[in-house]
């Protein structure tokens, strides 16, 4: 696949990105339900939502972005998940991986990337790999050539590979040098990179075989690599990205929680609706004179519940999107704490909003909307999916630990 020619609208500033982003979204909720149930891959959306120009949004001005702030970015994907989870969570990476240049990219990297990025053109991922010994043990590697000055090649096997199947540039997590690929102790201390390679380079091979039960749509699946030659300009140091403090991992766990809490917000709209429009009234609640579901005491309590988790849920987004975006202003060791804290307490709550709501769904809406055909029970499988991503246990402990001791957070950017 060549790389697309494709020209984008620029954004100008904040405002006209959530304008934007609330359109698409109304957009890309009709057929949503459909894609889900038939896997119909979202082609012709993401090349909307690149045309659109949302892609380009965290570009800094000094490169002719519009660098929205925390909040706007992670109201950008609340709205697109609360429409189609899938969809939203395609460019999550896109938007990390933009951060790994604006930290380490050069001036000349960044003019480039940008600029792509500006056309309208996708990052994908190929970070996580099976296998081996935990999330950490990277073993893909990244090797100079002997025989080639300022070219390296790149060899590894990478899953979970969300956005590469669309991508334009799969930036690729690996390790710089020959290290112990292979042992599986986690211990290797060679450096992580990020190589930015074309899709269509030789060596490079996606496989659709993501069969997850949730998601269903991202094409979530593998990335090999066989002796890919990238040009040195092509990578980006990263693990100097966590020698001081950093929101790398902030902002990507951000956006994860603007996922988790659009989930919440699309699974309560569809109860509500199917309750007012599909629900028959229990009998118990006719004989107390109840005549429709919606007047059902019971259920207006319930939804009153689940109204609350949702509303928690949106207020503890913006408030670290807000402590993002003063650590951003002013990064210190105790600003990005307070950032990845207030984060990680975010993220705890919509990932159990997103799972509590869209299993309620089919306590408030009643027998029928166990029907497959209805596939109602896409909100619940995208949200258990979802938020298996990383464990929200261990953000506990980090809060915990934070509130007990003023221990600050561990900076290896899943916080």
């Amino acid at each position: 696949m060549a790389v697309r020619e494709q020209r984008a609208r620029v954004i100008a500033d904040d405002a006209e990105a959530l304008a934007v982003a609330a359109a698409l979204a109304e957009e890309f909720r009709t057929g949503a339900a459909a894609r889900d149930e038939e896997r119909a891959l979202p082609r012709a959306e993401l090349d909307r939502l690149s045309a659109s120009g949302l892609l380009a949004v965290s570009v800094p001005r000094a490169y002719g972005g519009a660098e929205v702030s925390a909040r706007t970015l992670a109201e950008v994907f609340r709205l697109l998940a609360a429409a189609d989870p899938s969809l939203a969570q395609i460019p999550q990476s896109h938007f990390v991986y933009v951060n790994v240049l604006r930290s380490q990219g050069t001036d000349a990297q960044r003019k480039f990337f940008f600029g792509e990025v500006l056309a309208g053109r996708r990052f994908g991922n190929a970070q996580s790999e099976k296998g081996t010994a935990h999330v950490r043990d990277i073993r893909t590697r990244l090797v100079p050539r002997a025989d080639i000055d300022g070219v390296l090649l790149l060899n590894g096997e990478k899953h979970y590979a969300t956005g590469a199947l669309f991508a334009d540039w799969i930036p690729v997590l690996a390790r710089l040098g020959a290290g112990d690929e292979g042992q599986g102790n986690g211990d290797d201390d060679a450096p992580l990179h990020v190589a930015y390679v074309r899709r269509d380079a030789p060596g490079v091979t996606v496989v659709d075989d993501w069969d997850g039960m949730g998601q269903r749509t991202t094409a979530s699946g593998t990335v090999r690599l066989v002796d890919v030659e990238v040009a040195a300009d092509r990578v980006v140091p990263h693990h100097l990205t966590f020698e001081g403090p950093q929101l790398h991992g902030a902002v990507a766990q951000l956006l994860h929680a603007a996922i988790d809490a659009g989930i919440a917000v699309g699974a309560l709209a569809e109860a509500a609706a199917f309750v007012r429009t599909h629900s028959r009234p229990w009998f118990e609640a006719v004989g107390e004179g109840y005549g429709t579901t919606a007047e059902d005491p019971l259920l207006v309590q319930r939804f009153g519940e689940l109204g609350l988790d949702v509303r928690a849920s949106d207020a503890l987004l913006r408030a670290a999107a807000d402590a993002v975006d003063t650590a951003s202003a002013d990064l210190t060791d105790r600003s990005a704490a307070e950032a990845s804290i207030a984060v990680a307490a975010a993220k705890v709550h919509a990932a159990r909003a997103a799972v509590e709501t869209g299993s309620a769904l089919f306590e408030v809406a009643g027998t029928r909307a166990a029907l497959d055909g209805l596939n109602l029970h896409r909100y619940w499988r995208d949200a258990r999916t979802h938020t298996l991503h990383d464990p929200v246990r261990w953000k506990v402990q980090h809060i915990g630990r934070y509130v007990l001791s003023g221990t600050r957070p561990p900076r290896h950017g899943l916080l």
